[in-house]
């Protein structure tokens, strides 16, 4: 059974996005959860900390 044109051409193209996607993610860094708010800061009745 010969492979057609249109299917040689949804071939290229499934490895593309997927050669695409791959690098794209590739290097991605961060934290893996959302960080919480930082406390805020309580000052006194003179403005100092």
């Amino acid at each position: 059974m010969r492979i057609c044109w249109s299917q040689w051409v949804m071939i290229a193209l499934v490895a593309a996005l997927g050669s695409a996607s791959l690098l794209a993610s590739c290097g991605q860094k961060g934290d893996l959860y959302l960080p919480e708010e930082p406390a805020e800061e309580t000052r006194n009745e003179d403005g100092l900390r």
